[in-house]
């Protein structure tokens, strides 16, 4: 933890909810949902591991380093949906970036392959984060977490957002996904965390099911 995050949680600016008690009933409903969620949809997994193999070369899971709690890194976990030099691509399409603030987002991203489209439009390839939620580095339910060039740009207001647990989904994913301005997830995530309570989680998790059938606002 750095300095300013220290400073921060000196303001008491995590939210007053997340007590002992909160925290361990928020992990024990990560362990069995995101449980329940690896054993129904272990087939999926499997077909979904088995067309990405197909589709195109390189890995079936792409792995990054993310920043979560506290500013500490972990390898975060997708089901790959670009072509495997799509790192090495990012530099020459920044011109192309349509997101604000830090984030780095292309509507038709050139990098992306034929299903790789499809699994972003319904979140599929973020079902591998269910190991995520698991192993405790993420949770069902929180900001999502930023890549470490983003972090760097942050401002006190952003570095809020790392007070807590990231989260698979959250306010900013059943609002409209990448159709929402930095500026309005920040907002959003910081509305999440003065109120949060198990009943908002569960509230969030079930909206989470019409948006990613949706489609809206995934690319």
């Amino acid at each position: 933890m750095n300095i300013m995050a220290s400073e921060l949680k000196k303001q008491r600016l995590i939210p007053k909810a997340l007590t002992w008690s909160g925290l361990m009933a928020k992990r024990l409903l990560d362990v069995a949902v995101s449980t329940a969620c690896l054993v129904l949809l272990a087939p999926v997994l499997a077909v979904i591991a088995t067309v990405i193999k197909s589709d195109s070369a390189g890995p079936i899971v792409f792995r990054q380093t993310r920043v979560g709690k506290d500013e500490e890194s972990f390898g975060f976990y997708k089901f790959r949906t670009m072509v495997s030099d799509a790192e090495q691509q990012k530099e020459g399409l920044i011109g192309l970036n349509e997101a604000s603030g830090p984030m780095f987002k292309i509507k038709k991203d050139p990098r992306t392959t034929r299903i790789g489209s499809y699994l972003r439009k319904y979140s599929l390839d973020e079902l591998p984060q269910l190991f995520n939620v698991l192993k405790g580095d993420m949770t069902l339910v929180g900001p999502r977490p930023p890549l470490q060039t983003e972090v760097a740009a942050y401002g006190p207001a952003e570095l809020k957002r790392l007070l807590i647990t990231p989260g698979l989904t959250g306010l900013w994913q059943v609002s409209g996904r990448s159709d929402v301005s930095f500026e309005n997830m920040v907002r959003l995530d910081l509305e999440y965390m003065q109120n949060w309570s198990l009943l908002m989680d569960f509230k969030i998790l079930l909206k989470t099911i019409p948006a990613v059938i949706s489609g809206k606002g995934a690319y």
